[in-house]
Formats: structure tokens, sequence, C-alpha cells
């Protein structure tokens, strides 16, 4: 990839790494059979997401795991259950919306510790397997149905959801729909298409439908973008699992900035906290540890 002007390479660094009492030792699970080539895995987590008070959420999707962790770094293990969480986001202060990829979209309440179905069907047909989401100021909740799509199957499907309960497929042909955002001003929705190594730009139009969707950015390497995020001034946040980094794009999509991970290759999600909401905070799922590093804008909130 040729750039005009390089971007600034920098490092993260490790924050904390999970404990070995949370670590499944020589563990073969269904969700590894099918995406991990069989491996034995103790862990991979994913899907950060901050409360109010500054403690970090983040889910073990092959064990059905969602963890607290808190400023020091420290661990917590909220609920294990029988499925399979990705991403996550606060519906209020105590309640986390799950993109589950073997229940479809669930509901966690942290005081009582109790979860339940959100939304598991549509129309009686279950989902090909959820995999994140994000909120807008309205209260809609856009999510992607990733599954097995890829660019030999392109029917990844990303949804919006209501808060009246309305439910509207935006896009039924995606290659591998996996993380998604929104910009500052919630004009476009940005959506990573993991086997198709690029990120798609949705224009939201103003009667809910989506218009002339493109290819935003193109990657490279065996393991296309992930998770996202977007800082206050427009800056995309992307990771990318296959190549150990996450990009800085800037609204032209050109790299301002690269991300490298210190532990492992498989950085996959970013959510940003910290003091004044300026550090970004990413999973590096196959080593259970999370990495942060300072940015120079603050992170962007609905």
């Amino acid at each position: 990839m040729f750039f005009l002007n390089p971007p600034l390479l920098r490092e993260t660094e490790i924050f904390t790494v999970m404990p070995e009492q949370f670590r499944k030792k020589n563990t073969l699970s269904d969700w590894a059979i099918a995406n991990r080539g069989g491996a034995l895995i103790d862990s991979f987590i994913e899907g950060p997401v901050f409360d109010a008070s500054g403690n970090l959420y983040v889910t073990d999707i092959p064990y059905g795991r969602i963890f607290q962790i808190n400023s020091s770094g420290s661990w917590e293990l909220i609920i294990e259950y029988d499925g399979e969480p990705n991403g996550m986001k606060f519906a209020s202060d105590k309640r986390l919306i799950i993109a589950d990829y073997k229940n479809g979209l669930m509901i966690l309440d942290l005081e009582s510790r109790q979860i339940s179905p959100f939304l598991d069907r549509r129309n009686s047909e279950r989902f090909k397997g959820i995999n994140d989401l994000t909120f807008d100021s309205s209260g809609n909740l856009f999510f992607t149905d990733q599954g097995q799509s890829g660019l030999h199957a392109p029917d990844g499907r990303v949804f919006r959801l209501s808060p009246e309960g309305k439910l509207d497929a935006l896009i039924d042909n995606a290659p591998s729909p996996n993380g998604l955002v929104l910009s500052p001003d919630e004009k476009v929705l940005y959506v990573a298409m993991t086997r198709g190594n690029c990120i798609w730009r949705m224009p939201l139009m103003s009667d809910g439908s989506v218009s002339k969707v493109g290819q935003f950015f193109t990657s490279y390497g065996p393991s296309g973008p992930d998770g996202l995020a977007m800082d206050k001034t427009g800056r995309l946040i992307v990771c990318n699992p296959g190549l150990g980094w996450a990009w800085v794009l800037n609204q032209r999509a050109e790299p301002v900035e690269i991300l490298r991970s210190v532990a492992g290759t498989s950085i996959t999600n970013v959510a940003f906290g910290g003091v004044q909401n300026r550090t970004a905070y990413f999973t590096e799922s196959v080593t259970g540890s999370i990495l942060r590093i300072q940015m120079s804008e603050c992170g962007n909130i609905v």
C-alpha cells in the first residue's frame, strides 16, 4: 500500500491481561471449531465497552462469559451462560445489550446478573450470527448479522431496530459485516467487511433508507477489518487483526496513524475510555490482553 504521507507509527501498551484463574485450559469449543480452525483456545475476548464509572466490560466468545475490569486492571466474572457473546453496548446504566452469535440480541441486567433474550428471531427466523452493534442518539440500534458470510457468500446483513421495535434490513449483500460505527453527525454508518478486507460507507437518508453505499477503505492481509470506533473529529479507528494493528483514518480514508499491538496480532475491537475519554483500549483476543494508547482526540459518545 502506497502512502503519499506515511502515517505515524505508535505502539500500544499492555493495560491488563486475563488472569490464569479464568483461562479455560485444553478446551475445545464449537465456536473455535468453526472460527479458529479447531484450536484449543483458553479465551477469545471481544466487545469492549465502558460504564459511567470507568469500568471496562469485555466478552469471551467461545465460553459465554462477560467480565468487568476496573480502573486498576482487576478482572471479575459477571456471568457465564450458554452463548457466544461478541459486541456490547449499554442501553441504560445497568443494562447491556449483547450481540450474541448463538442466540441473537441478549440483554444483561448488571444488578441481578440475569441475562435474557432481547431479539432472538425475526418473523420466527433465526439470525445468521450477530456480531456487533451500536446506538444512535435517538435510540435506534444498528447491528451486523455476519454468520459465515464472505466473498464466497456475500449474504451478511446490517439491521436497524427502532425504539418502537421496527426492524429494517439496510443491506443484505455484505461479505462478512462486522464492527460498525456512526459518524459524529449520524448521517453515515461505517461497517467493517472482514472477509472483503474493507470498510463500507453507508449514507443514511432522512426517510430511513440507505443510498449510494460505497467502499471507503481497503486493507490487506490474512484477516480484514474488525471493530471500529470514531473520535470527535470524525477520524475512524479500524482494528485489523490480521496485521496486529489499528488504522486511524481521516475523513478521506487516508491513514494518519498506525497503532501497533505489543501482545499478539489479533487486535479485534476498541473502545474509548479514561480521563476525558481520550484513551483507546483494544482487545487482543488470542492472548487475552487489553492494550491501550493515548489519543490526540477524545472518543465520540452517543
